[in-house]
């Protein structure tokens, strides 16, 4: 079983400027949950995982790290991988172990009060887009109406998503949603006065289940809350 949980990793790209660079690095030392970095994470609040090496080629995910201070990090959960037939990866983290902050930085879900908007953001860098819609069909199948830092973190674990681009009145920022932190922020105009509710997508409505509430409430002041 441990040898389908390993898994082949691969260089990953690094992006300047508004997106938080994806960096390698490794662990210098380790006292219960808190470690410290041989070289720190662009931004405070980025995640990473931790990388283990277990000899013959074979390496594997062992955890999740949050950078609290330049180069202190604290250790997260080790359910990196989400799959009901995978085992869970009990390795401790250990010194010399591989850092890569920005984890999964690539992959973004964009949260955008309308259809205009979500494409000036989709179009402005090259990223891997995760449309919303997958996101809305998520909160269905859960019984939420409404995002909130906590089905974030849980559809990213699940879909295997890096940031929130969430567009609010004034500001874009994005959203590391494995920290819950604010790792990037910068100005915006233009945007609609009137916004979709909850967020733009190609649904009506999302349908939260027959005992759940209808979420009521502004696009732009829902995304204050995130």
């Amino acid at each position: 079983m441990l040898k389908i949980a390993l898994i082949a990793l691969t260089a990953l790209p690094l992006f300047a400027g508004f997106f938080p660079s994806t960096v390698t690095t490794s662990v210098a030392s380790v006292s219960g949950k808190n470690i410290i970095l041989r070289s720190s994470f662009p931004v405070n609040g980025m995640s990473g995982v931790v990388i283990h090496n277990y000899g013959q080629g074979l390496q594997a995910i062992t955890n999740r790290i949050i950078q609290t201070s330049a180069g202190h990090a604290t250790l997260g959960d080790n359910d990196v991988i989400e799959h009901d037939n995978l085992p869970t990866i009990n390795t401790p983290v250990a010194r010399g172990d591989k850092v890569i902050g920005g984890y999964l930085y690539s992959n973004v879900l964009v949260l955008a009060p309308d259809a205009d908007s979500y494409a000036k953001a989709t179009s402005s860098a090259s990223r891997t887009w995760i449309h919303p819609d997958l996101y809305a069909l998520y909160l269905s199948q859960e019984g939420e109406g409404i995002p909130t830092r906590q089905n974030l973190a849980s559809f990213a674990k699940k879909y295997q998503v890096g940031l929130i681009y969430i567009i609010k009145k004034g500001a874009v920022v994005l959203l590391d949603p494995i920290s819950g932190k604010h790792v990037g922020k910068k100005g915006i105009s233009g945007l609609p006065a009137k916004a979709q509710f909850p967020f733009f997508m190609r649904f009506d409505k999302i349908n939260s289940g027959w005992f759940s509430k209808s979420a009521t409430g502004t696009y732009y002041n829902l995304m204050e809350t995130l």
